[in-house]
């Protein structure tokens, strides 16, 4: 992805449902191309979150967004060298990106309840009534796309992958002085559980010692009865989190006490921490392997196309894979009938991929949840 400027000749449209990370990404690439993009999202703003990120580099970041950091950026997202970055932070940096070009326009609190196409455009249509057109529709609408229910009818469902993953954000001056800060992700193991922990920059962005951050993720396959009575997990199917209020103490108990017994003392002291706070979400993990990607002139990227479980670690890279294939694959033009061969091209590039990528996920999944049955 090159410098946004005034880019080439404008080409077409395309609609994006969904302005998360891989509605972001490929709003950018779209742009590039030539494409002007309106994208949609259901939310008004998103919650600041502790999950993370890997891999995410300066050089990376200055590709997507086209953008070389600012002092300003340093301030607003944190170290350039931070070894893990927050998806609060990434999520920032794309947006800033998006908000700049003019070929983009991004509008909040819009719920799409359906989506279509004939042979000359593609189309969403918001509960409100309100319908957006354009040559082009691509689903970036994560694990429950409402685009996915047309790309892939008889698919439309991800499914649960047997087991949550507990989260949290700890302060470091929650955290006894005597622990020594780590450099990098810790990746931990103990009596079949697994634990993710990472050190994070600060609330401003800043990696000061005393004002920075610890991430955790803990995988858990034995409190799947609390995601179905709580109607997080319905038959197969992942509806939502848990969110923190709704864990009952007693669980939130029972994690801090296998805590002390499973993991070293700076992870123990950051999970008790956020037990002590209730400020723990519990994320029942899906998974999807697709058989398509695309539908005539409706196209999947990101989660809403392929969701690989966090032990894959690919999900963002996956993402913006997805992203400058697709504007690869339809950069020639989408107003005519070649959109659908781009997107055919689009298709054959990455499907294999994907599914190649949350099939090996899936083999830890049905290892993981299966030691618990």
């Amino acid at each position: 992805m090159g410098p946004a400027g005034d880019g080439p000749e404008r080409r077409g449209s395309a609609v994006i449902v969904g302005a998360s990370l891989s509605g972001l990404m490929t709003a950018l690439a779209l742009s590039r191309a030539g494409v002007d993009v309106t994208m949609l999202e259901r939310v008004d703003s998103f919650p600041r979150t502790g999950a993370s990120l890997g891999s995410v580099h300066e050089g990376l970041l200055e590709r997507i967004t086209g953008r070389k950091r600012s002092d300003q950026d340093a301030t607003a997202y944190g170290p350039s060298s931070a070894p893990v970055q927050t998806w609060t932070a990434v999520h920032r940096r794309l947006r800033a990106a998006v908000d700049a070009d003019p070929h983009i326009e991004l509008r909040h609190s819009t719920f799409v309840e359906s989506v279509g196409h004939d042979t000359h455009a593609a189309w969403a249509t918001t509960a409100d009534g309100e319908v957006f057109r354009g040559d082009v529709l691509i689903g970036a609408d994560g694990h429950r796309s409402v685009v996915r229910r047309s790309v892939s009818p008889d698919k439309p469902d991800a499914t649960f992958a047997g087991y949550v993953l507990w989260i949290g954000l700890t302060d470091e001056s929650a955290i006894p002085s005597r622990h020594r800060w780590p450099l990098d992700m810790d990746i931990l193991s103990n009596r079949g559980s697994y634990l993710f922990g990472y050190p994070l920059p600060g609330r401003d962005g800043a990696a000061v010692p005393g004002t920075r951050q610890l991430g955790w993720g803990w995988f858990d396959a034995s409190r799947n009865e609390l995601l179905r009575t709580t109607g997080c997990v319905v038959g197969d199917v992942v509806h939502h989190s848990l969110a923190s209020a709704d864990i009952p103490e007693t669980t939130l108990r029972q994690l801090a006490a296998e805590a002390g017994e499973l993991w070293p003392a700076l992870w123990r002291d950051a999970i008790f921490d956020c037990v002590d706070r209730h400020a723990v979400i519990g994320t029942p993990i899906a998974e999807y392997v697709p058989d398509r990607l695309v539908n005539g002139r409706l196209a999947l990227v990101g989660d809403a196309a392929h969701v690989p479980t966090p032990m894959t670690g690919s999900g963002f890279g996956a993402s913006l894979d997805d992203a400058e294939a697709i504007a690869a694959s339809i950069a020639a033009g989408v107003r005519g009938s070649e959109v659908a061969q781009g997107l055919r091209t689009y298709e054959n590039k990455r499907l294999g991929v994907v599914q190649a990528m949350v099939r090996s996920g899936q083999q830890f999944s049905r290892a993981f949840a299966g030691q618990a049955a």
